[in-house]
């Protein structure tokens, strides 16, 4: 459903985060919502009012449907935040 349309600059290598546990590549500039998306995870929360599936919408910080925990912190915007190597982020945090 989601590719990449082109790849990254040769100088610029892949960085490893860890979503849910589990260790991926992703690519320098690339947000946190992009990477998620790339990697099938459509849904990223749970709405707290009824209980449906949410995940990235506007890609632009304007929705807050994104929002997952970045390095222990939660609420953060997932399409606003770019990856960084060693990041830890966990889906499902309010």
């Amino acid at each position: 459903m989601f590719r990449l349309l082109s790849a990254p600059e040769p100088a610029a290598g892949p960085v490893t985060i860890t979503v849910d546990g589990a260790a991926c590549a992703g690519l320098p500039g690339e947000t946190v919502a992009s990477l998620l998306l790339r990697l099938g995870h459509l849904a990223v929360r749970t709405s707290p009012a009824s209980g449906q599936a949410r995940g990235p919408y506007c890609l632009m910080g304007a929705c807050y449907e994104c929002l997952v925990e970045i390095d222990g912190r939660p609420g953060r915007q997932a399409c606003m935040t770019e990856v960084a190597e060693g990041m830890r982020v966990r889906r499902g945090v309010p």
